[in-house]
């Protein structure tokens, strides 16, 4: 966590320079924000976030030799107090549950609006976990009913299963039984803590207060339909 007062030390790890030049930009204007150092490999930025002594790595996934995944599990395996969030194009399930599973604290898509970056940073910063909006959603998808695809187990822990609820059970309390917090972290090799970071953070995106009330927004907002028109679609072949 920061001390009140001093600016955010941020590495930026990216192989694309265009990249690493608009983010450079956007931090130059931030007064609480200072950019200390810049990557394009994997290695070479779990070697300047300990000699530089950043608070936040923002971290690329797809990097020459070591990726940003497991980047981010070396960086934060040594310094845990470090908070790597992940700027990545990709926003599927698998990319998302394993960052998490390696440590990152936040997820931010790259065609995010760019104060949603500065809101991630400030937020890491502070010893919070803050996934990007696009992101968010996905994960309330799992809440909300989606089946999970074969594969990553991350998909099967966050799934909510409406074969868990009682016989005659319908509407969101049909997925309100699924894992709690402990199960997922269990499943996912994560702590409980960063489990609850994460699926609060979810929580005040909706401005909700519990997983059933933020079902009931994802049906309001029509994704249990098209979940629903999904199935469809998959049961014809």
């Amino acid at each position: 966590m920061v001390a009140a007062g001093s600016a955010t030390r941020v590495l930026l790890a990216d192989d694309h320079r265009l990249f690493r030049e608009g983010v450079a930009s956007l931090l130059e204007r931030a007064d609480d924000v200072e950019l200390v150092g810049e990557s394009a490999t994997g290695e070479e930025a779990v070697h300047l976030a300990e000699e530089l002594a950043a608070d936040v790595v923002l971290m690329d996934i797809k990097m020459p030799g070591m990726d940003g995944i497991e980047a981010t599990r070396t960086i934060v395996g040594r310094s845990p107090h470090v908070g790597v969030i992940v700027v990545t194009m990709f926003e599927d399930d698998e990319s998302v549950f394993a960052a998490l599973k390696a440590g990152a604290r936040g997820y931010v898509l790259k065609d995010a609006d760019r104060g949603e970056l500065l809101r991630a940073i400030r937020a890491v910063a502070r010893g919070e976990a803050l996934l990007g909006a696009a992101v968010a959603r996905r994960v309330l998808e799992q809440f909300s009913g989606r089946p999970p695809a074969p594969g990553p187990r991350a998909l099967q822990a966050l799934h909510r299963s409406s074969t868990s609820s009682p016989p005659g059970a319908g509407g969101a309390a049909s997925h309100s039984s699924g894992l709690k917090n402990r199960e997922i972290s269990a499943r996912l090799h994560i702590s409980e803590k960063t489990v609850g970071n994460h699926v609060s953070n979810v929580f005040r995106k909706l401005q909700v207060a519990d997983r059933v009330q933020a079902i009931i927004r994802a049906r309001e907002a029509g994704w249990g339909r098209r979940v629903g028109a999904r199935r469809a679609l998959d049961s014809r072949g």
